[in-house]
């Protein structure tokens, strides 16, 4: 029977209890378990000031005279922030940009996403909605938090 687990890393008594997780597991070297340790993912509070903001962006921006939702503005920051590729569609009659699920991003880097958007939406006159703007207030004092 394999047992699985999430932690959160975040006091020492966590750090003991993921200790005596791994020590109860089986070692088998024909299957063998995977433990990974990783950064947190975006968490749900980030995922929706994201869509505020692009949702923002998508009403009021129109990108090179084309309206865009808010889904592609999401493909244009993710590519735009880790340098991704387009290519050809399918059919050849556009171009697909190859960019960065948000739902893999760590905290950080939807950090980072949402602040390439607040710039592009403060430089092409964006008017925050309360709930934007509410959250750009908590983005703000969050990003703090990362910097200390």
């Amino acid at each position: 029977m394999h047992r699985t687990g999430t932690f959160k890393l975040v006091n020492e008594r966590v750090r003991d209890n993921v200790i005596n997780f791994i020590r109860a597991l089986p070692v088998d070297d024909k299957s063998p378990l995977v433990i990974s340790i990783q950064e947190m993912t975006r968490t749900l509070e980030q995922n929706a000031r994201m869509w505020a903001t692009l949702n923002d962006i998508a009403k009021q921006v129109d990108w090179h005279g084309i309206p865009l939702k808010s889904e592609d503005w999401k493909h244009i920051f993710t590519a735009t922030m880790k340098g991704q590729r387009s290519v050809p569609n399918l059919d050849g009659t556009g171009f697909i940009i190859l960019g960065q699920s948000t739902r893999t991003m760590t905290k950080k880097e939807l950090s980072d996403l949402l602040e390439l958007a607040y710039s592009f939406g403060a430089e092409h006159g964006v008017k925050w909605s309360e709930k934007a703007k509410a959250d750009l207030v908590y983005f703000d004092w969050y990003k703090d938090q990362l910097a200390a």
